[in-house]
């Protein structure tokens, strides 16, 4: 049996909204990892209590049970895929896979059964709803009701409000029936109560989303961030991850908190809490726990008394009490050595950080991007400029994000990391083994030092240096070719201070021009037209003999119509095949009957071929007397035509003397001004008598020698 079961399109339920993901199951546990966030969860071996098999919506579902109480939902399986699942649990996991249907009998009374974070609602022996405990918000009593409150998912279509227990009055033990049930729901319960002291505060925060200064109290399940208009209290669970990230200015930091489901405010979603703090500004934290508590608690993470920056501490806090990784930019640097890059997304300038595992834009708004989601990246010219160019990202969902006014100086390090990442670049078409090389099933946040990305950053700082070398020693651009590294353009901007003067300036600015340095002109490269290839091959002449057929050939034609008949609606390919199989399948002795017709056919064709060749030598000699005699008489027409243009000139020559003495008495301006014209038109006038005098003979023949 294969170690691992894999499954596509599987479907979590959470709050009553279906995640789509991918599902592992492996020796050492289950896996599952949701498409849309990228968020993993992973249920080890030895924490499975239980496995149940079941109809459900989407198909088949399976509902994983832990030790601990929590209930895991997957639904998306094939009727046919039981067997393979019961066998994989029972010999990696050694449990059973039971079978239970849901009633459907449509009864509205029956037994609650409270069993870990579940509370199962039975008819007989049958559930016939479920309810997660974990999923409720508030539990109220009654006189005989309890009712239950559920936290709203964003993502589902149809949210549960609330569902009421009709409970009916018992005395047993003296015990009040509908108490034991809301205590039983409550001790279970995701309810957010600021029950005791915070563990720890940190006052007047900046908070830059959602805006304003805020104290955050640090409860043991939630956080809680009070405000002078707004409040807003965050369970640990719905932190997805941490980012700390420095400031382009290195005297910030930004810590960010991913929410899933994110904090609301009206209809504003809030999926990213973003905290800006100093670099200078330290604190001294004391935790409201004794020293026993936090060893315990946080196991050596945190201690009672803890001094530092300001931003160490709240990280380190919610490092210890949400349980998840930080993550860092990795080995990125810019061109001005930051670990992010100036650009603007939408309407607002900020920041974007290269992570080991994705992108992540601060602040407004937040995005963060997976490698694992994007389509392809691409690097495209400024709209406004050539000084700066946009960088594009498309995700397999078909979102489309564009940072742009980057610097054209950060070209070479952003390309160097997107290649190193193996991500596809559209400019250059998608290649083949440009797969990411990382685990499709590990977390997002997981930062690990990549080997290939440092030898990769090595060779771009090679490249870099080589092209800076080639930059400095020419000067010159292309339109066509997009190099956001190299250094200055050829041709100033219009608003540029650099910018030379214009020609329009005349002589009076030749001085200043003398002391600029001159550019280098550009070169250009004349292109030699392509010849045309003589066709060497003469027309075949319809009088040449025909070449002699094959013995194949021959025996084929004279059997073609039999083998038509023998088989009825033979294709002329099929028909072919036929006739080569017979041919080969033919004896020697019938072969040679064949072969001697070709031979006599042969000899018959080079007999008409020699008195062919002596009869076209004699047209040949006839032809080349033909062409001699028209060259003579082209000759006798050229001379001719010479003799008559030499009469004429000696004609005009005698009028000259008094066209001569008429211009004499023109001044200087108007002799200039005319003369430039009026020779103009003699010329012209005198080619086209040239040209009109020459007979089609002579124009032929020049052009001819042309």
């Amino acid at each position: 049996m294969a170690d691992t079961l894999e499954f596509n399109e599987i479907y979590q339920e959470v709050k009553g909204s279906m995640n789509d993901g991918r599902l592992r199951l492996s020796r050492q546990g289950v896996i599952f990892k949701n498409s849309k966030t990228g968020k993993v969860d992973n249920i080890q071996a030895s924490e499975l209590a239980e496995g149940v098999w079941r109809r459900v919506a989407l198909g088949h579902g399976l509902k994983l049970l832990t030790k601990n109480g929590h209930v895991y939902k997957y639904d998306g399986f094939r009727e046919s895929e039981f067997d393979k699942l019961s066998d994989f649990f029972k010999a990696h996991y050694r449990l059973e896979l039971a079978e239970k249907d849901l009633c459907v009998k449509g009864w509205n009374w029956g037994t609650v059964r409270f069993g870990g974070q579940l509370l199962s609602f039975d008819i007989g022996e049958q559930p016939v709803f479920e309810i997660p405990l974990s999923n409720v918000s508030q539990c109220t009593t009654g006189k005989n009701e309890v009712t239950l409150e559920f936290h709203q998912n964003d993502d589902a279509e149809v949210s549960l409000m609330e569902v009421r227990f009709y409970v009916p009055p018992t005395q047993e033990d003296g015990v009040d029936p509908v108490e034991a049930f809301a205590q039983n729901v409550l001790s279970k319960a995701d309810v957010i109560q600021a029950t005791g002291d915070a563990i720890c505060i940190f006052r007047e925060l900046q908070c830059l989303t959602p805006r304003g200064r805020y104290d955050i109290r640090i409860y043991p399940t939630f956080l809680h961030l009070h405000g002078k208009t707004f409040d807003y209290k965050i369970p640990y669970t719905t932190v997805l991850r941490l980012f700390l990230l420095p400031h382009k200015d290195q005297r910030q930091m930004f810590f960010v908190i991913s929410l899933d489901p994110p904090i609301k405010q009206g209809q504003t979603r809030y999926h990213f809490l973003i905290l800006l703090f100093s670099k200078d500004e330290d604190i001294s934290l004391t935790l409201n726990m004794n020293e026993e508590e936090v060893e315990k608690r946080f196991e050596g993470r945190l201690t009672k008394n803890m001094s530092g920056s300001l931003y160490e501490m709240v990280s380190r806090v919610m490092k210890a009490l949400v349980n998840r990784k930080i993550t860092v930019p990795g080995n990125f640097q810019g061109h001005s050595g930051a670990q992010c890059i100036t650009c603007s997304y939408k309407a607002s300038s900020g920041l974007l950080y290269p992570l080991e595992r994705g992108f992540i834009y601060v602040h407004k708004p937040p995005v963060h991007i997976r490698f694992d989601e994007i389509s392809f990246v691409n690097f495209a010219r400024g709209t406004t400029t050539t000084r700066s160019f946009d960088f594009e990202i498309e995700t397999k969902q078909g979102t489309q994000y564009t940072f742009s006014s980057i610097e054209r100086e950060e070209y070479g390090k952003l390309f160097d990391f997107v290649n190193a990442k193996k991500l596809n670049i559209k400019n250059r078409g998608l290649k083949e083994g440009m797969k990411q090389s990382y685990d499709e099933y590990a977390d997002s946040d997981e930062d690990q030092h990549d080997a290939y990305l440092e030898r990769m950053k090595e060779e771009g700082k090679i490249r870099e240096e080589n092209a800076n070398d080639s930059s400095d020693g020419s000067g010159e651009e292309t339109d066509e070719s997009f190099n956001p590294g190299e250094e200055d353009d050829d041709v100033a901007e219009e608003f540029d201070s650099n910018a030379s003067a214009s020609s329009s300036s005349g002589d009076g600015d030749s001085d200043r021009d003398e002391k600029k340095p001159a550019k280098k002109a550009k070169i250009v490269k004349d292109r030699k037209p392509r010849k045309k290839q003589v066709e060497s091959k003469k027309g075949k002449d319809p009088n040449a003999p025909k070449r002699p057929m094959s013995a194949y050939m021959l025996w084929l034609n004279a059997n073609r119509e039999k083998i038509k008949s023998d088989h009825p609606g033979i294709s002329i390919t099929d028909l072919s095949k036929k006739a080569g199989e017979l041919w080969k399948a033919m004896s020697k002795e019938k072969k040679e009957e064949w072969d001697r017709k070709a031979e006599d056919a042969r000899r018959d064709y080079e007999k008409a071929m020699k008195e062919y060749s002596t009869g076209s030598k004699s047209e040949s000699a006839k032809t080349e007397r033909s062409k001699k005699k028209k060259k003579k008489q082209e000759k006798q027409m050229k001379g001719k035509a010479e003799k008559k243009g030499a009469a004429s000139k000696s004609l005009s020559s005698t009028k000259s003397p008094a066209k001569n003495m008429s211009e004499s008495f023109k001044s200087k301006e108007f002799v200039s001004s005319d003369e430039s014209s009026s020779g103009e038109n003699k010329k012209e006038d005198s080619e086209e008598e040239g040209v009109a005098s020459l007979p089609p003979s002579s124009e032929e023949s020049a052009s001819g020698s042309d």
